[in-house]
């Protein structure tokens, strides 16, 4: 008997535990949104439910793990906005209310945890980056970490104007584009023309209030097409120089355009005008009096109002072969000469290889190579290798001008829908006035007399139905 005690004993108190756990009432912890990343500068909010009475009825422990230990801190309101002004609020969060009557405690809650980061980086691709009149170009804007809740809003840049809002570095301000604001990480621009031409950004927020990442480094869209306006000349004439050598750019204005400035577009980054660090300024010609790789890039003439020339793509190159190509696009059915071109002389003396696209297509002994009538399929990118040195690619664009024929069809297409489309309106005009007075309108009956194979019109007056 004295040994059956205690264990009753054992066995009370471990139903009376039990039944006081079954009664702890439970803790959920919530974030609101639901962001388990955030970003600095950002803040999110975590909400403290205790499944037993009212809100007010309890008071809030909130704890924050993490790897040397853990805080707490006590409340009276059931929710605890963190706002991310560094990256130490990163963490596990878990929560545990206490009755204010009977000052009981609740169970902890479950986990959540919260992860601080940098501000993201927006970053804009697009293609293709040099555009033919009537392409289609996808500007696509990423992020390196992963998240959810953005709405993406698209740019244009134009030159920089206080007031408007602006890159960091104030080297342009933007304008939205129509319909900017979506949640697709991707914008197009259909049938882009001249005017798409220019630099573009984007960024993207999301909450509310909203929060903005940065906008994007600027990303252009070019195009080869000579403009109405202005046009960029490169002399000597070629899209491939090499270092230590003269070259210069102009702006070709017509008629009464003004304010045009040249800008470049290489691997520091955007340039505006022809500074003292890479050129000089006559007029409006620039001079590079002395090339490095560096110059390498694409140069384009822009307006005060963010008009944009055509643009070319030049590299300057320090070995000892270059290609020789026009530096602006050629149209189909012209006569197209490459020649591969040696630091100090003409590469007449040795046989010469060209190739499109990584295929060889031609082997000469004169260092160059024509192709007397040009067409679309010529397409692509040159290069040449003499004496087994290699020239850098150069890309050759050729433009299928819009013909005679193609104008005319145009035309008769214009006409015979402009036919159909009246002959429909007639039909349309006769049934309604049938309807209105069908019973009096006189139509025509054919009667054959066959005693003397007459025909004889007669005109009737009876109703038609």
């Amino acid at each position: 008997m004295d040994h059956t005690w205690p264990c009753v004993l054992l066995l009370l108190n471990t139903l009376i535990y039990c039944g006081h756990s079954q009664g702890i009432p439970a803790a959920v912890l919530t974030l609101q949104p639901n962001w388990p990343q955030i970003f600095m500068g950002e803040s999110v909010t975590m909400i403290c439910n205790i499944q037993e009475g009212d809100v007010t009825d309890w008071t809030y422990t909130w704890r924050r793990t993490f790897n040397n230990g853990y805080t707490d801190f006590t409340s009276t309101e059931n929710k605890h906005q963190i706002n991310a002004t560094d990256l130490s609020v990163s963490g596990d969060y878990t929560c545990l209310g206490r009755n204010r009557h009977n000052q009981h405690y609740s169970m902890w809650s479950n986990r959540v945890r919260l992860t601080v980061t940098d501000q993201p980086k927006a970053v804009l691709s697009f293609a293709p980056q040099w555009m033919n009149p009537g392409d289609s170009v996808t500007l696509n804007c990423e992020f390196k970490e992963s998240s959810t809740g953005w709405r993406f809003s698209w740019y244009k840049t134009v030159p920089y104007r206080a007031g408007l809002p602006s890159l960091l570095d104030k080297s342009y301000s933007v304008e939205p584009l129509s319909g900017y604001g979506t949640t697709e990480e991707s914008y197009t621009l259909s049938s882009a023309g001249p005017t798409d031409t220019g630099g573009y950004v984007c960024r993207a927020g999301r909450g509310d209030p909203v929060y903005y990442t940065d906008y994007s480094q600027p990303q252009f869209l070019w195009s080869g097409d000579l403009q109405s306006s202005v046009s960029v000349r490169i002399s000597p004439n070629r899209t491939q120089h090499f270092t230590s050598k003269s070259l210069s750019l102009i702006c070709d204005l017509k008629g009464n355009s003004t304010g045009w400035r040249l800008m470049r577009y290489t691997e520091t980054g955007v340039e505006s005008g022809c500074s003292s660090n890479w050129g000089s300024i006559t007029g409006s010609t620039c001079t590079i009096t002395s090339t490095v790789t560096w110059d390498s890039g694409v140069y384009w003439c822009e307006s005060g109002s963010g008009q944009y020339s055509n643009a070319v793509n030049i590299t300057v190159s320090d070995g000892d072969v270059i290609l020789e190509s026009p530096a602006h696009l050629v149209n189909e059915g012209d006569s197209l000469t490459l020649r591969c071109k040696c630091r100090n002389q003409r590469c007449t003396n040795s046989k010469v290889d060209f190739y499109r696209d990584g295929v060889l297509i031609r082997n000469e002994t004169t260092g160059e190579m024509t192709i007397s009538a040009v067409m679309k399929s010529d397409e692509g990118f040159y290069k040449c290798k003499s004496d087994e040195i290699e020239s850098s690619e150069s890309w050759v664009t050729v433009r299928v001008p819009v013909s005679s024929t193609s104008v005319l069809v145009g035309v008769v297409v214009r006409l015979v829908f402009a036919g159909v489309l009246l002959t429909i309106i007639l039909v349309l005009l006769c049934r309604h006035k049938i309807r209105k007075g069908g019973a009096n309108i006189p139509h025509m009956i054919i009667h054959t007399d066959n005693n003397d194979n007459a025909d004889r019109l007669q005109r009737s007056t009876s109703p038609v139905f």
